[in-house]
C-alpha cells in the first residue's frame, strides 16, 4: 500500500501533467464560447468535438485515482461557475463526468449549470444587443443540459435522480408536458423515488391536449388513496379537469 504521502504527491504530479495537457483544449473551447455571440455557439455543442476534448486528459495513468481527480475537478468546475466562466464550466464537466460516469450528482449538476444558469446568463449578456444571438444561446445550453441528463440515465439506468432532472428540464425549459410526465413517470417506477413524482407525472399529462381523460383517472386513483395525497395542487388540477370533461356533479370530488 502507497503511504497517504506518496498517493498526495502522485496525484499532484498527475494533476500537473494533466494540466498543461489540457490547456490548449481548454484554451480552444474558452475562444469558441467567447464568439457564441457572433453565432459560432454551434462548434461548443458538437458533441463530437466535446467528446474528443474530454478524452485528451484521461490517459491510463489515471488508474486508482479517477474519484479523487473528478472531485478535485468538479470543486474547479464549481469555482469556474462563480467567475460565471461557461466554457470552463462545460469543459470540467465533461471531464468530471467522463471520470465517474456512474455518480449521478456529477450528471445532475452539469445540466444544471447548462440549462439553468449559464442560459439565463446568455439570456442576460448585456455584451450581446441582438436578441435573437441571446436566444440562440439559451436554447443551446438547454440542449447541453439535456445531453447531460441524458448520457447520466444511460449510465445510471436505475437512478431516480437524472429521470426527475430530465422531467423537470423538460416541463421549465421546453415546455414540453408531455415528455415531462413520461419521466417523471419513469422515475417513480425505480426503487426510492420520492412519492411526489408520480404526482407530478400526473399533473403534467393534465396539461396535454387530449390526454385530459387519462390525467383524470390518474389524479382521482391518486385522491381515493388517501388524505395525505389530497394536497391543494392535485385538488386544484382535479377540479379544473372535473370542468373540462364535464364530470357528473355526483361523481366529482367535493
Amino acid at each position: 500500500m502507497l503511504s497517504l504521502m506518496t498517493r498526495i504527491a502522485l496525484v499532484l504530479g498527475m494533476l500537473l501533467a494533466f494540466g498543461v495537457m489540457k490547456l490548449p483544449a481548454e484554451r480552444a473551447l474558452s475562444l469558441q464560447h467567447r464568439s457564441a455571440a457572433g453565432g459560432k455557439f454551434d462548434d461548443v455543442v458538437n458533441l463530437d468535438l466535446r467528446e474528443k476534448i474530454g478524452q485528451l486528459g484521461f490517459i491510463a495513468a489515471l488508474s486508482g485515482f479517477r474519484a479523487m481527480l473528478a472531485d478535485f475537478l468538479f470543486i474547479e468546475a464549481h469555482v469556474a461557475w462563480e467567475r460565471t466562466e461557461w466554457g470552463r464550466v462545460l469543459f470540467l464537466f465533461r471531464q468530471v463526468t467522463t471520470l465517474q460516469p456512474h455518480v449521478p450528482l456529477f450528471w445532475d449538476m452539469a445540466a444544471w449549470h447548462m440549462a439553468w444558469n449559464a442560459s439565463a446568463a446568455a439570456m442576460n449578456d448585456t455584451s450581446q444587443s441582438r436578441l435573437a444571438f441571446r436566444v440562440k444561446a439559451q436554447r443551446e445550453y438547454f440542449a447541453l443540459g439535456k445531453d447531460f441528463l441524458e448520457r447520466g440515465i444511460k449510465n445510471n439506468p436505475d437512478k431516480p435522480q437524472l429521470y426527475e432532472a430530465l422531467a423537470r428540464l423538460y416541463r421549465d425549459k421546453f415546455g414540453d408536458h408531455a415528455r415531462a410526465s413520461e419521466f417523471f413517470a419513469k422515475a417513480a417506477a425505480l426503487p426510492g423515488a420520492p412519492s411526489y413524482d408520480k404526482r407530478f407525472s400526473a399533473y403534467e399529462l393534465s396539461h396535454c391536449e387530449g390526454r385530459e381523460r387519462e390525467a383524470y383517472e390518474r389524479l382521482r386513483a391518486l385522491y381515493d388513496g388517501g388524505e395525505k395525497e389530497r394536497l391543494p395542487t392535485l385538488i386544484k388540477r382535479l377540479k379544473f379537469l372535473e370542468d373540462k370533461l364535464n364530470v357528473p356533479q355526483d361523481q366529482r370530488i367535493p
